[in-house]
């Protein structure tokens, strides 16, 4: 089951808001919230409220555990431009372009691998190989 939320026109260009997408992407619930509390960008917050107004989601409307939660497609789209002029000397303006992001959040559960010696489903885990530190050493 998959779970699909959407935040519209938020004033953070798509640019910047695309550093903090990627942080979370293919993360569990779990993971992505404690990402998103020590991220230092503005549109954190936000990504962060709809990440819980999701998971909210799916366990009231879907009856979905929040443990087996993980984000399967998170996307950052342009939104409308505020259109704005800056006025120079000469009666010159210059314009800005105030930008806004259009994020959607898809959330899916993981899916169960049944064992068939022992008939017992277990979780599919992520393989974490390539994150593993080589001889680490303290100064």
């Amino acid at each position: 089951m998959e779970v699909k939320v959407k935040l519209n026109n938020l004033r953070v260009a798509p640019r910047k808001s695309q550093e903090v997408i990627n942080l979370i992407r293919g993360k569990s619930v779990g993971d992505a919230r404690s990402l998103l509390q020590f991220a230092i960008k503005k549109s954190a917050g936000p990504v962060l409220k709809l990440l819980e107004g999701a998971v909210k989601t799916a366990l009231n409307d879907f009856k979905i555990d929040g443990s087996d939660l993980y984000i399967s497609k998170i996307t950052v789209d342009e939104g409308p431009k505020l259109k704005r002029i800056f006025p120079m000397s000469r009666g010159r303006a210059y314009p800005i372009m105030k930008r806004t992001s259009h994020i959607t959040l898809v959330l899916s559960e993981r899916e169960l691998k049944d064992n068939k010696k022992t008939g017992v489903k277990k979780r599919a885990k992520k393989d974490s190989s390539k994150f593993k530190i080589k001889n680490s050493k303290t100064i």
